[in-house]
């Protein structure tokens, strides 16, 4: 067992567990975008938009480039929307079973 790439993969998905972060993962599986974007879409302060972007950075989930005064970012591992993709279909499975239960109990 090697617990050095467990610790890898508990960072990965420590920056990835907040709600702020997976719409901008989400948003940013369709292309790159500037951070006013991001902000925009969030709905938070360009501060607290920026720090989410860092963990995300610090991760190697997005990376960034400067083009004037703007700054661009940019998805560097697109297999993360299949395992958002994977996590959407295990809400829908604990969907479908709540509502079995649910037709149980009338």
């Amino acid at each position: 067992m090697n617990r050095e790439l467990y610790e890898h993969r508990a960072r990965i998905l420590k920056a990835l567990a907040h709600r702020s972060r997976l719409l901008m993962v989400d948003a940013l599986s369709e292309g790159e975008r500037c951070v006013c974007e991001l902000q925009e879409l969030v709905g938070s302060d360009m501060s607290t938009v920026s720090k989410h972007l860092g963990v995300l950075k610090a991760v190697g989930i997005v990376s960034d480039r400067k083009q004037g005064l703007k700054i661009f970012y940019r998805l560097e591992v697109t297999c993360i929307k299949c395992f958002l993709d994977c996590a959407d279909a295990v809400v829908r499975n604990n969907a479908l079973a709540q509502e079995r239960v649910a037709a149980l109990v009338r």
